[in-house]
């Protein structure tokens, strides 16, 4: 299989988790929903009675996503990964929840970017195609857009920690830390130093190791952990990602230096 066949499967499948994920909340009607609500003026009991309806809309295009990606609805998930993230903010809570959620709406922009984007409004009702030819130049976009993603989710989380999210602590609670502040700060220096790595130089091996910390530490929410571990699709989805482009990236490179150096031999 091709980089481009492989990026496209990998952000599929996470654009398809996050929205999936995220729509079981609005089914199960999750109470800090209403909260977002309010911000356009919606009382509880119209909140509640909506829930399902959104939630059940977002399971829809994350499916069709996952069985037949249309960009029309890629761009839509962008567009409803932003509002829904900055909902965050305009109801009361901190920035940081606004980037530690860039994986949700950066991995269907990084999957357009990668499928050539949206020409034309005829454009927007054609299937996303995963065996479409990918130009070098289209491969670095997608890199450079995925490093920015990946930067911002863990930069997010990070300062979440560092800030002492409740829930956070909470979590590091239930899982039997008798400080759960101290935890809280260890693990946002080391978010936010690895999110400052992969801004300035990502290493795959480095990655893996935070693709592997993500999965594993999205599992420990006191309630609903399956659904909160598929909606962080995005993110694991934007690391893994990286990860494969940046070693389609370095193919490119060996491949051009060993050019270079034929050329150099040869005259």
């Amino acid at each position: 299989m091709k980089t481009e066949q492989g990026l496209h499967y990998i952000l599929r499948i996470a654009v398809a988790m996050c929205f999936i994920g995220h729509g079981a909340f609005g089914i199960i009607t999750k109470v800090i929903w209403c909260n977002y609500f309010a911000v356009f003026g919606i009382g509880k009991e119209m909140a509640y009675t909506l829930m399902p309806w959104v939630g059940g809309i977002d399971i829809v295009m994350g499916v069709i996503m996952l069985v037949y990606p249309l960009r029309a609805i890629a761009l839509w998930l962008v567009f409803w990964g932003v509002l829904t993230a900055f909902l965050r903010p305009l109801s009361g809570e901190p920035f940081a929840e606004v980037i530690e959620r860039a994986g949700n709406f950066g991995a269907p922009l990084a999957l357009l970017i990668l499928s050539g984007g949206i020409k034309n409004r005829q454009a927007l009702f054609t299937k996303i195609n995963p065996a479409a030819v990918t130009t070098p130049q289209t491969l670095e976009t997608v890199s450079q857009c995925l490093r920015m993603v990946v930067f911002m989710l863990l930069l997010g989380h990070g300062w979440l920690n560092i800030i002492e999210k409740k829930a956070l602590l909470n979590q590091y609670a239930s899982l039997g830390f008798t400080h759960p502040a101290k935890v809280a700060v260890f693990v946002g220096v080391f978010e936010i130093t690895a999110a400052l790595i992969v801004l300035v130089k990502p290493i795959r091996n480095i990655l893996l190791v935070l693709l592997i910390w993500k999965i594993a530490t999205e599992l420990f929410y006191p309630h609903y952990e399956l659904f909160e571990w598929i909606e962080r699709g995005g993110s694991y989805g934007s690391i893994l990602a990286l990860w494969l482009a940046l070693k389609q990236a370095s193919s490119g490179f060996s491949l051009s230096a060993l050019a270079k150096r034929k050329q150099i031999e040869h005259h």
